[in-house]
């Protein structure tokens, strides 16, 4: 059975930083073959995605409104994918989601179960 579990969401300040983690365990071809991606939603909008990674060290797709102020990283070793999340704006208030997705098999997508991040004064 496929677990995705996201941590690290909390409460921060505009102008702060913050990391999640999602852990991924159960994954049928192996942690390495999956794309990872964080996706972001807030209530009555639409799962936004935030950022996403192939491959670990390459190269990494990011919202518009994000970028250059967040990153996505990955350690294959320990089946985690993180992002660092710079410079948070009131805007970054959402339940940040992770989601493997098999490479080249858009079908094949597991999702967590989100973790909230507020960012207010």
């Amino acid at each position: 059975q496929v677990h995705l579990v996201e941590s690290g969401g909390g409460l921060v300040q505009p102008g702060e930083s913050l990391r999640l983690s999602c852990v991924a365990s159960g994954l049928t071809y192996g942690y390495s073959r999956y794309k990872m991606e964080w996706y972001r939603q807030t209530p009555g909008k639409e799962r936004e995605l935030v950022a996403s990674l192939a491959v670990a060290g390459g190269y990494a797709n990011y919202g518009e409104s994000v970028k250059d102020r967040f990153a996505i990283s990955r350690d294959n070793a320990k089946n985690t994918v993180y992002l660092d999340m710079n410079n948070l704006k009131s805007d970054g208030t959402a339940v940040y989601y992770c989601e493997a997705q098999k490479r080249n098999v858009q079908s094949i997508r597991h999702w967590g179960q989100g973790t909230q991040v507020t960012v207010s004064s």
